[in-house]
């Protein structure tokens, strides 16, 4: 498991730089709108869950280097990170943050995989849990083929893909600045990953994935959706990413984010939702695909 050498600890200025690198404009993060979501029970703003599970990524980029793993990464070429994590609780600001990985576990059948398990708490309580693994290929919509959707640079931003009417198309652009804010804002070490000097451009992988909740927020806008009388919480996150295009992103890249709504009415009417979302790259090359779920605020305080 991780030692933390020190307690971590969200401040609101942090939630406030996450939220802003990503567009994120969930009321559920902000310091002066959190009150006008019907019934929020967190009385304040939370914590991001991409920001949590950057800080995740970022424990693990330790975690491996401790442990000599990368050379065993390089050897089986296993070039996906897969995250897959369930939402236990919020995190809020000032609460004490735990992050515990267990031990690795290497795996050559059915499928080489070298997997940790995760969890996270917030002032001892369980506010994430699941699992790290890296592979041979993606562990999530593994199949889906999206080169027929043709080039997307002309197609408008924030619109349903008239050859695929149930995709929403959200467009944005990879930018150091703003990745450089996400890290400071989930307690992570921007010199990791960028080095002016030395010309040294590595995004992490939680970054580029953050932008699926502007995603999603911007489809809700088109769709008319109220966000204070039906505020929605993410429940899981199933994520897979082509880590040898994520080395060849450059700043300015631009990123097509797609997402469709795959299933509903899994617990009465219209009540538990899972999404399908893609990042797009040029020739519809697939950087990160992931299975989102969402929940009415609702359910969960009703039990």
């Amino acid at each position: 498991m991780l030692n933390q050498e020190s307690s971590l600890a969200f401040q609101q200025i942090h939630i406030d730089v996450a939220r802003n690198a990503t567009d994120d404009f969930n009321l559920f993060h902000d310091p002066d709108k959190w009150y006008r979501i019907k019934q929020n029970p967190f009385s304040g703003p939370i914590a991001l869950g991409f920001q949590l599970e950057s800080l995740i990524e970022h424990s693990m980029h330790h975690y491996r280097a401790i442990n000599d793993e990368e050379q065993l990464i390089n050897q089986h070429h296993l070039q996906f990170s897969n995250y897959q994590f369930t939402f236990a609780n919020a995190v809020k600001p000032n609460q004490e943050i735990n992050v515990d990985i267990k031990k690795s576990q290497f795996k050559l059948e059915p499928e080489i995989i070298l997997s940790n398990r995760i969890s996270v708490k917030s002032d001892n309580k369980l506010a994430l849990m699941g699992y790290k693994k890296e592979s041979q290929y993606p562990l999530f919509l593994r199949e889906n083929d999206l080169t027929y959707l043709g080039d997307l640079r002309h197609q408008q931003d924030r619109c349903f893909l008239a050859q695929a009417p149930k995709l929403f198309l959200k467009r944005k652009f990879l930018n150091v600045s703003n990745a450089k804010n996400f890290l400071c804002g989930s307690l992570a070490n921007q010199n990791d990953y960028f080095n002016e000097l030395t010309n040294t451009v590595y995004f992490p992988e939680i970054f580029p994935c953050s932008l699926i909740s502007c995603a999603l927020l911007e489809k809700a806008i088109f769709e008319k959706h109220d966000f204070e009388k039906n505020p929605m919480v993410y429940t899981s996150h199933r994520i897979s990413l082509d880590k040898v295009l994520l080395h060849q992103l450059k700043s300015n890249d631009v990123l097509h984010i797609l997402v469709e709504k795959v299933t509903s009415d899994v617990v009465g009417d219209d009540q538990l939702f899972e999404y399908h979302c893609y990042g797009l790259l040029k020739n519809n090359t697939i950087l990160f695909r992931a299975v989102i779920g969402l929940c009415p605020l609702a359910v969960i305080l009703n039990g």
